[in-house]
């Protein structure tokens, strides 16, 4: 063999040896990696369908106080006009009668 073609036969079976062992690797690899994350995903998207279902209930009775609040407050102001027209009433009368 020529002294070139000794020099290059180390080269060639390191770049082929490189080649062959830094393949693709296999679908079973990649499901125990993946797997630990894919466990956290599916934990954390039942704490978001959990969260999110807890936010849409607040949000509904927020909504029910709200309006009974509202109600509250004309109930209220009705009951003040009434209560006001009594007070004039007895004031009215209040100043007609003469004391003795």
């Amino acid at each position: 063999m020529s002294p070139s073609v000794m020099k290059i036969t180390p080269a060639v079976a390191i770049l082929v040896g490189a080649l062959g062992l830094g393949g693709c690797a296999t679908k079973g690899y990649v499901r125990d990696q993946i797997a630990p994350v894919s466990q956290r995903v599916d934990a954390l998207e039942s704490r978001l369908a959990e969260t999110d279902s807890t936010a849409k209930s607040a949000l509904s009775q927020a909504q029910a106080a709200s309006g009974q609040a509202q109600n509250n407050g004309q109930r209220i102001d009705q009951l003040t006009s009434r209560v006001d027209g009594i007070e004039q009433r007895m004031q009215a009368s209040q100043r007609k009668k003469p004391r003795n």
